[in-house]
């Protein structure tokens, strides 16, 4: 595949996991506490299946597990908001039959499978476990998530939540560094200040919309923008 078209598929996907992040930080900064909206979840899903498809293409195990571990998570989070059983059937097909097709590629493909990830020579033996290890500890905060989310029969964001991702973020953001990966590189720096953010959210922190909202214009707009995200 060619190369400029595997990096168009990594920024695809990041601008969806940027949207869901920018969607789930307006929504929060607006009512003054976390929320975990539905379509954090349903963007979560689009940006997973684009982000495994440039994960395999570049032969970047770390990406791959990472991708492998949370897709199921962001599935029972739509359960828990009663979001997956409205969805269009087709929608819930492609959900689940796109990543098993990639498992059965992984497995018998002569390219771009386990074997070509796990020993592609551009990335070191220390740089694949700091890599692997950062998306395990950055994906582990959905792991948390859903633990934390299965006790409350409700799907929420708790602190621990964005904690674990900045800490992962951290750790991705000096892989993509020595890995000269661009995707991983913007997608990290971009979204370093909303975890920092939703912790302050969850001290009590103010909201950032506070004085804008008097402001009858932008108050206004901010209920509207904010009443179309559910």
């Amino acid at each position: 595949m060619n190369e400029y078209l595997i990096y168009t598929l990594g920024f695809l996907s990041q601008i969806l996991f940027f949207i869901r992040t920018i969607a789930q930080w307006f929504k929060s900064e607006q009512e003054g506490e976390v929320i975990s909206p539905i379509i954090y979840w349903q963007l979560s899903l689009g940006g997973s299946i684009l982000m495994l498809t440039y994960g395999i293409m570049r032969n970047d195990f770390a990406i791959v597990l990472g991708q492998f571990i949370v897709y199921g998570i962001y599935i029972r989070n739509l359960q828990l908001k009663n979001a997956w059983k409205i969805m269009h059937w087709l929608s819930k097909s492609l959900a689940i039959i796109i990543p098993l097709f990639y498992v059965g590629w992984l497995i018998f493909a002569d390219s771009h499978n386990f074997s070509t990830i796990i020993k592609n020579k551009d990335i070191s033996l220390f740089l694949l476990i700091w890599g692997s290890t950062g998306q395990i500890i950055f994906t582990f905060r959905f792991v948390y998530q859903w633990i934390y989310s299965e006790n409350r029969k409700d799907s929420v964001l708790p602190l621990g939540f964005w904690v674990i991702s900045t800490i992962g973020s951290l750790m991705i953001f000096s892989y993509a560094i020595y890995r000269i990966d661009p995707v991983l590189f913007a997608a990290h720096s971009l979204g370093l200040f909303i975890y920092i953010r939703n912790i302050l959210l969850h001290f009590g922190k103010g909201s950032l919309f506070s004085r804008l909202n008097k402001i009858p214009f932008l108050n206004k707009i901010f209920n509207k923008v904010s009443d179309k995200i559910k």
